[in-house]
């Protein structure tokens, strides 16, 4: 085994120790019993990361220059009704998407 194999092999080996010691932690911190604030964490968190995913996707529109934000707002309801109609969050992150795409490459 020359030094190239071996240091694959370490790094592989480390990567899992560290992936397998952060997936215990929380079992080996918290035991059986959830602390009221992470239940509470994973609660609000998806909702939190939600609204920050479409303040990044809407930074850069410019409602002053065409297409004044067309495609954007049109792939933002897309995906809103999509959810409110299926419940389905791939669904309608995937269907905003190429909607948004769509619009982009084929109308403005």
């Amino acid at each position: 085994m020359n030094s190239h194999d071996l240091h694959a092999l370490l790094l592989i080996v480390v990567c899992g120790a560290v992936t397998l010691l952060l997936r215990a932690l929380p079992f080996l911190t918290f035991g059986r019993r959830t602390p009221p604030v992470i239940l509470y964490l994973g609660r609000v968190l998806p909702y939190a990361i939600m609204g920050m995913l479409v303040v990044y996707c809407l930074r850069g529109v410019a409602p002053l220059e065409a297409p004044h934000g067309a495609p954007e707002f049109i792939a933002c309801a897309a995906v809103a009704l999509l959810h409110l109609w299926r419940r389905n969050t791939l669904l309608s992150i995937v269907g905003g998407t190429a909607c948004y795409m769509l619009l982009v490459q084929l109308v403005f």
